[in-house]
């Protein structure tokens, strides 16, 4: 069943919140978070509801959250984001605060979060690292690298406006959810949240929140190596910018200036002399460098494509002036200058009989006419495969 398509519309006028708790074998935990949450309703008068979206527990963690009196709802997909997805569209109130089940947040105390919402912020983040770690709550794997790093790259890519990427406590408006439009089934769906809640320009706060030891006996779902390189290859895969721009411009630019300095004639550096095998890496620079553009450009047309990206009015600009017509001509230009650059070579050649040539000087004519050839290929297939690209745009 798709949870886009059984949307919670029956949601009455005058529930104001959701307190969503995923689940998978909770049992040991559950009912003291529900017990909390229901506390903080009936003590601050708040008119909403319990949701625990169920990830297939086997514990009878269903049972326990009916006893309570909290709303369960059966996420078909295994995963975190599965859960928080399904059981988000299942809400019924204007606002919803997630939070893990496991008894490490204190959902009796969610009025800053809610305040904020009220206010009419989008997405209110929790921050651990101001409200607070106790002892044993966080492996300091996850608390000194992990998670600092991970924060500190998403507001690099992204210039995200959150101190604590991970932290599982947050609340949002259905309306906001809505548009993000989340997709991630697994942990990184944590990252997408703050990403795509970035990039749609919505207002974002962060309240201080304080991280408990979890109440349960057995291991943690958390895998911090498996989960962390999800939540990294998330953030390099929604930035093509770090992921092939950047590179690729590094890559072709040096390749670029080495080659210039030796096309004229070697380049000596202390007993060091640089010659055509250098230039020739050089060149081999520049076309790796510019398919890492391309890559760069074809990445965010089809994240765009596909609604993993919202609309950016810089790449509107690109693609209005990287049209087919101009990209064939350029290609084109690039072929001629290879193909006349080689019949140069040819001439050369045929100035000795055919004969053996001097390595050194023909090579720095070939190189570039080599590259010159290869780069015009690339230009005119990519502008083809970014007009395919294009129509589903369009």
């Amino acid at each position: 069943m798709n949870p886009r398509t059984t949307r919670s519309d029956a949601r009455a006028p005058d529930l104001e919140l959701t307190i969503l708790l995923p689940c998978l074998n909770e049992a040991e935990t559950l009912e003291t978070c529900i017990r909390k949450a229901q506390g903080f309703l009936e003590t601050n008068h708040i008119q909403g509801e319990i949701v625990v979206s169920d990830n297939g527990s086997q514990d009878g963690s269903q049972d326990i959250a009916r006893r309570c009196g909290a709303r369960v709802v059966d996420a078909p997909k295994r995963g975190y984001g599965a859960a928080m997805i399904h059981g988000s569209f299942a809400a019924r109130g204007k606002f919803i605060i997630m939070g893990d089940s496991d008894d490490s947040y204190d959902f009796s105390n969610l009025m800053p979060f809610l305040q904020k919402l009220r206010d009419g912020q989008d997405l209110v983040m929790g921050n651990r690292l101001a409200g607070g770690i106790k002892p044993g709550a966080m492996p300091w794997m996850n608390r000194w690298v992990g998670t600092p790093v991970l924060s500190a790259l998403g507001r690099l890519f992204f210039h995200c406006p959150v101190a604590d990427f991970n932290c599982g406590l947050r609340g949002y408006s259905v309306e906001a959810f809505r548009k993000m439009d989340l997709r991630a089934i697994g942990m990184e769906f944590a990252s997408e949240m703050i990403v795509k809640a970035t990039l749609l320009k919505m207002q974002i706060a962060e309240v201080p929140t304080t991280l408990s030891p979890d109440g349960r006996s057995r291991p943690p779902h958390l895998r911090p190596w498996r989960d962390g390189w999800r939540h990294l290859r998330f953030m390099l895969l929604y930035s093509p910018r770090w992921l092939f721009l950047y590179p690729g411009c590094l890559l072709m630019a040096v390749g670029l200036i080495v080659a210039l300095l030796l096309l004229p004639h070697p380049r000596a550096l202390g007993r060091v002399t640089f010659d055509i095998h250098t230039l020739f890496f050089a060149a081999m620079a520049v076309l790796v460098g510019f398919q890492a553009i391309l890559f760069a450009v074809f990445s965010k047309t089809f994240a765009i494509t596909e609604r993993l990206l919202p609309r950016d009015p810089k790449m509107d600009r690109l693609l209005h002036y990287l049209q087919l017509e101009s990209g064939l001509l350029v290609g084109l230009a690039l072929i001629a200058y290879g193909i006349g650059g080689a019949i140069y070579g040819v001439k050369a050649w045929e100035m000795h009989g055919f004969g053996p040539l001097l390595p050194t000087r023909v090579m720095r004519i070939i190189i570039p006419a080599g590259t010159s050839l290869v780069l015009g290929c690339e230009v005119i297939l990519s502008s083809f495969f970014l007009s395919v690209l294009g129509m589903g745009r369009k």
